[in-house]
């Protein structure tokens, strides 16, 4: 299950899907959270390019976000799809990413990405709440570069 490398332990990782899980319960939305150990491509070029193979833009409501995080390039990026990017304000994205940054430089990787699965879980909620038949669309599993290719 942990295919992360050291990057998260496995209750770690099950704390995260776990905490995807409990944001999707209350949206149609999907969140999805992929980590790479190293990438040699421009950071957001490597998100879009897993956004895509990880089917992100194929909701009914182009409602699925991913959180990108590349260890050895020390980046995270947050990427809507077309539906939620229409109704945030620019920089929403930002300051998500700025809190969640503010725990990766306390060494908290889980804790900080659990805390952008909730943030974005609650803007998916007041943006996409459940209609009671919430179909999980995508799976909620943490990814990495093993599993693209």
């Amino acid at each position: 299950m942990n295919k992360q490398k050291g990057i998260l332990s496995e209750v770690e990782t099950a704390q995260l899907v776990q905490a995807i899980q409990e944001a999707e319960l209350r949206t149609s939305g999907e969140i999805r959270v992929h980590i790479e150990q190293i990438q040699k491509k421009v950071s957001m070029d490597r998100a879009v390019e897993v956004f895509y193979a990880l089917g992100m833009d194929k909701t009914i409501n182009r409602n699925g976000v991913l959180l990108y995080v590349c260890m050895n390039t020390h980046s995270f990026i947050i990427i809507g799809d077309e539906g939620i990017n229409k109704q945030v304000p620019g920089d929403y994205w930002n300051t998500i990413k700025d809190e969640v940054i503010s725990f990766f430089k306390e060494g908290k990787i889980k804790d900080g990405l659990v805390r952008g699965v909730e943030l974005v879980g609650q803007k998916l909620v007041e943006l996409y709440p459940s209609t009671g038949e919430n179909k999980d669309e995508l799976p909620n599993e943490i990814t990495s570069h093993e599993d693209l290719w």
